[in-house]
């Protein structure tokens, strides 16, 4: 699937309906890549309350956990994974559809000492996505939502007895023009992974 949808927006694979419990998630290292329930110590994760947005992830793109993040995400290295998306319309998305959306802003969130961006984005059919172009237009049509979704991931982990989650950039959401940035950076790392030219694209081509 292509990550750009034309339009200026992206392809956004949803893993995680709102208002659902079941930390669904696409399985890199499963053949087909196909979403599986995420397991903990063999039994199946669910979240301890919902979770109040569309969750999924932007085809073509990797975390590189060879490349180090700058001084304002504390030297982090990626995650290893795709660039995740909460979507903040107000239609639940089906898991596994692909949904047009437009990209609003971003969170650098650090799990486990990890680079773990968060994109904000809309879908481009929701009845506001025309008048929300960026990170602070969201406030007006959807009051609470960047807060909520930054202390949602701060917390989300801490009744399995894990520390809460940290945020780079001073917790603060940076704009549509550098997630734009964020999200060509990580589709470079996803071409030089799929070309082989990282040690991780390596083994995993077998070269």
């Amino acid at each position: 699937m292509p990550l750009e949808a034309g339009d200026g927006m992206y392809n956004m694979l949803t893993e995680i309906p709102k208002m659902t419990f079941k930390k669904m998630e696409v399985a890199t290292k499963v053949e087909g890549n196909p979403i599986m329930q995420d397991e903990k110590k063999g039994k199946a994760r669910l979240y301890h309350g919902p979770i109040f947005w569309n969750y999924g992830c932007l085809p073509q793109t990797w975390e590189d956990p060879t490349v180090k993040g700058d001084a304002d995400v504390g030297g982090a290295f990626g995650d290893d994974d795709p660039v995740d998306v909460v979507e903040i319309g107000k239609s639940s998305l089906e898991m596994g559809s692909f949904t047009p959306v437009k990209v609003l802003g971003c969170l650098s969130m650090i799990d486990d000492g990890e680079l773990d961006w968060k994109v904000i984005a809309i879908n481009g059919a929701d009845e506001f996505a025309s008048k929300i172009n960026d990170v602070d237009d969201i406030e007006e049509f959807y009051p609470g939502t960047v807060s909520g979704i930054r202390e949602w991931f701060r917390w989300y982990k801490t009744p399995d007895d894990k520390p809460v989650n940290g945020f780079g950039h001073g917790e603060k959401a940076l704009n549509a023009a550098k997630t734009k940035e964020v999200i060509e950076e990580t589709h470079g790392f996803y071409k030089n992974l799929m070309a082989g030219k990282t040690e991780a694209g390596k083994l995993w081509l077998g070269k």
